[in-house]
């Protein structure tokens, strides 16, 4: 049988293969809530503006309102053969209140009509997505004001750079987090447009109030173009954009857990919630929930990818291209959600071997920049010869097979005849990390004053939402 939805144009059905590449209900049916409220604001304007009755606009929110309900409860027959969500819902629509429910597509197109939806879809997605983004900092924070004063080695190219503090570094990735909440909420701005009422893409000749269904839903205004309302995609690639980057972050601190969590750095343990075993290795404790987070990236980023190629070529208005848009969105921002929670989950659980990164942070010569720094400080050399003598005591202790702290202080001499004893106090990696005053650096000072900053602004942030 023909689509009655196209009307009398088409005499003959899809064939099978038409109707397998046309159909997308089978991924854009999670679109129904933010169908029906769009068609309830989109009737309710035609009620108010007299386009049609009073009594037929309450009749299409009451039926629904029924289709709701049917959804919610798993009762809703969808259809293939329908296409999508839209058409599945009015056709349920019409055989629920009758002829009156071809009224609703007055003034309307599947064109503006799926953009509002859309639009809709990705707005509550961002909302979702800055409160997980949000447990995650406050998770971060909370546990670095725990571990503010714990001594770790920083790096640099993997390499053992200077001393540092757990909580410092998990307040980086508390900053990034906080750009990727900024991100989102930029995204939010410029998708606060309606775009229902561009109608197919020259608007309606109908006597419509866009002003009136925009506030309806929420939006701070209707599009101010019709062709450029129905064909923008703009908001979902900017969502897209943000979410990779904000993956990208969660993957980076995913490959920090898996390091930090092997025999062979022993910085962190996971618990059982968080790891997985060996079907033949008895003795592996695996942490695949991070491995999971940092794999997921390559989708997040892909799907990114994936609608900007889909929308490059196309000119202006809509072209079914763009049904394409949605199941890369939908897939990124899901698998986006489950690793924010997956990540907040092991940050809350994970805890640091302290001995073991204090050990770590006592080699590997990490505070050959605090002795360049006294050499400064005590002799007022220049600090580019106070390098070079710095160098040189570490080549020395590297031919000794010992660390700078264990240095006698006569083969320190040797290299430098001023150096005093107080020269110890500066190699000291828990002196050195307390030195570090400067706005934004690692002292334990400075991390409680940043964790509790964050906490209190989180924690208010979260009364709020």
């Amino acid at each position: 049988m023909t689509n009655t939805m196209w009307g009398g144009r088409f005499a003959a059905s899809p064939s099978a293969v038409m109707e397998e590449i046309n159909a997308s209900i089978d991924f854009d049916k999670r679109l129904w809530r933010h169908d029906i409220v769009a068609s309830k604001a989109h009737a309710a304007m035609l009620g108010a503006a007299g386009i049609i009755g009073a009594k037929e606009a309450e009749e299409i929110a009451g039926g629904l309102d029924k289709i709701a309900a049917e959804i919610e409860s798993g009762a809703f027959p969808f259809s293939r053969s329908l296409e999508d969500i839209h058409l599945n819902i009015e056709s349920r629509l019409h055989e629920l209140i009758g002829p009156v429910a071809g009224k609703l597509h007055t003034a309307r197109s599947r064109n503006d009509q799926v953009a509002t939806d859309f639009r809709l879809y990705v707005r509550d997605e961002i909302g979702a997505i800055d409160a997980a983004i949000a447990a995650l900092q406050l998770a971060l924070a909370r546990k670095a004001l725990q571990y503010a004063g714990a001594v770790m080695p920083g790096f640099t190219h993997l390499q053992t750079a200077q001393p540092i503090t757990f909580g410092h570094h998990l307040l980086a990735y508390v900053e990034m987090l906080g750009r990727d909440r900024g991100r989102f909420a930029d995204a939010a701005k410029r998708l606060a447009e309606c775009p229902l009422g561009a109608a197919a893409l020259a608007g309606t000749s109908f006597p419509i109030d866009r002003g009136t269904t925009a506030r309806a839903l929420g939006f701070a205004r209707p599009a101010a173009n019709s062709l450029d309302a129905v064909s923008d995609r703009d908001f979902a690639l900017e969502t897209l954009s943000a979410a990779a980057i904000a993956a990208m972050h969660l993957s980076r601190l995913a490959e920090e857990i898996v390091n930090w969590a092997s025999p062979q750095w022993g910085f962190v343990r996971l618990s059982d919630k968080f790891t997985t075993g060996s079907s033949i290795m008895p003795q592996k404790r695996n942490p695949d929930a991070a491995e999971l987070v940092r794999a997921k990236t390559g989708r997040i980023a892909g799907a990114f990818q994936t609608l900007l190629i889909v929308m490059k070529g196309l000119p202006l208005a809509y072209a079914k291209d763009m049904q394409e848009d949605k199941a890369p969105v939908f897939d990124a921002l899901d698998a986006l959600k489950l690793g924010l929670a997956a990540m907040t989950g092991m940050v809350e659980d994970l805890e640091p071997d302290l001995k073991a990164m204090k050990r770590a942070a006592a080699s590997g010569h990490a505070t050959a920049t605090d002795l360049a720094d006294w050499l400064v400080l005590r002799l007022g050399l220049p600090f580019r010869e106070a390098h070079h003598i710095a160098g040189k005591i570490v080549a020395l202790a590297e031919s000794r097979g010992t660390g700078l702290k264990k240095l006698p202080l006569s083969e320190l001499k040797s290299v430098e005849k001023r150096i005093t004893e107080e020269v110890y106090s500066a190699l000291d990696a828990a002196g050195s990390v307390k030195s570090r005053t400067s706005y934004g650096g690692t002292a334990p000072a400075n991390v409680k004053r940043e964790a509790k900053r964050w906490i209190k602004r989180l924690e208010k942030d979260a009364e709020t939402r």
